[in-house]
């Protein structure tokens, strides 16, 4: 039988905390510190930042164990969620759940608040910025099914997302081997026959005989993207922005909203496989690599490279850009003190290997490899995440009946 709870009764609610930024003896790499931004569509998060062993003594009040829920409770990302891994912190617009074992299943805990979102905002307060306090996300009715019925729901879910996370793992280790191969054929100069190569003087210091130094704003085209509001609703294409490109190598495509364009504008901004857009304001330098078929447009806020020339092809150029030279070029080129940025020209503005024809479609050839492997991965995690979204709302209101279901819980669970 069912039950009506309050999520306080799920266990402690604890409002987190930012380290004072004046003192940065309290930020490192000892424990994750989470903020809104760290939290997308994983269960766990990975964090830009971190806090340090003085940190954690001097924060230890608002220090959450593993298998805690993290809610944002403020701004525009309320009901953004994720569980953690480990011993963490948070940030004040968090409020998090340190679930009592004993009596409730963390893993259902977490499933069932991530369907509350949309009812947690309906009583956001504030008119800038909308917010709900720990009074009154602690307040918040919810129905929660025996312990044992938890667990079975918690173990179901879960699976899902192991095999999410399993092939996220994956997909890290390709995009890693293919900037491998590209630091080694063209920074530390290890390519196939690199034995037998003769170097000369170049502007980029010495390089191969044979080997060229262009201008990268000789080899392509720029132009800026779309302006428009994104939508979650599928009332046009999808549409590309920096928010979809700055965490990662690849674009999930899942993941990216859409929005309305005319029928005369789209071709115009409509992206198609090969190109690669780069990030001019807010976070310049990141860049994207379109590798499907999409029915897609971007945002102004990105700046496509169409190449002019076959000098170059898609994956060198889009590894040269992540790479640490032109990164380190953009970070020092950007214009900006607190909102970073740069044109199409800056964006441009550097000069890039051009390789014998033999070497460049060798390296083509091999990242292909991996890429297709990487984005294979990316489709069966689609697949997945629908898969299991169809199942939670279903499971965690008790529509599907799990109760005398054979399913084997986890020690861990079941502790």
């Amino acid at each position: 039988m069912w039950e009506t709870i309050h999520i306080a009764d799920f266990g402690t609610v604890v409002t987190g905390k930012t380290p004072p930024l004046h003192n940065p003896e309290y930020f490192g790499d000892d424990y994750p510190f989470i903020t809104p931004t760290d939290m997308g569509a994983g269960r766990i998060v990975h964090t830009e930042r971190g806090i340090s062993e003085k940190g954690y003594l001097k924060f230890r009040r608002q220090i959450l164990p593993p298998r805690s829920i993290c809610f944002v409770c403020i701004g525009a990302t309320i009901g953004k969620i994720c569980l953690t891994a480990e011993k963490s912190l948070t940030n004040q617009q968090i409020n998090s759940i340190v679930v009592d074992s004993s009596r409730y299943d963390p893993y259902f805990v977490y499933y069932l608040l991530s369907t509350y979102g949309e009812a947690v905002k309906g009583i956001a307060g504030g008119a800038a910025t909308p917010i709900v306090n720990k009074t009154s996300f602690e307040n918040i009715e919810v129905a929660a099914p025996p312990l044992l019925v938890q667990r079975r729901i918690g173990t179901i879910l879960s699976a899902y997302d192991d095999l999410i996370e399993n092939n996220l793992r994956r997909i890290k280790i390709l995009e890693e081997m293919a900037q491998n191969l590209y630091r080694e054929w063209f920074v530390k100069f290890r390519f196939p026959g690199h034995q037998h190569a003769r170097f000369t003087d170049s502007p980029l210091g010495r390089i191969p005989e044979g080997w060229e130094v262009k201008a990268l704003g000789e080899l392509v085209n720029t132009q800026y993207g779309y302006t428009e509001s994104a939508q979650e609703k599928p009332i046009g294409p999808k549409y590309l922005r920096g928010m979809d490109i700055n965490k990662t190598t690849y674009i999930d495509w899942d993941a990216v909203p859409y929005c309305p364009i005319p029928d005369d504008q789209f071709p115009k901004y409509q992206l198609a496989e090969g190109d690669i857009v780069i990030i001019r304001m807010a976070d310049p330098g990141k860049v994207g690599i379109v590798e499907k078929d999409v029915n897609a447009v971007f945002a102004s806020y990105l700046v496509r490279l169409s190449r002019t020339s076959d000098r170059i092809r898609p994956y060198y150029l889009f590894h040269f850009l992540i790479a640490e030279r032109y990164q380190g070029y953009i970070t020092g080129a950007s214009t900006g003190t607190t909102r970073k940025s740069a044109s199409a020209g800056v964006l441009t503005g550097i000069d890039i290997l051009i390789l014998p024809e033999s070497i460049l479609a060798d390296f083509e050839s091999q990242v292909q490899m991996f890429r297709r492997l990487l984005n294979n991965l990316l489709d069966r995690n689609t697949t997945l995440r629908r898969t299991r979204d169809l199942l939670l709302p279903r499971l965690i209101s008790g529509e599907v009946d799990v109760s005398e279901l054979d399913i084997a819980v986890p020690e861990e669970a079941s502790a």
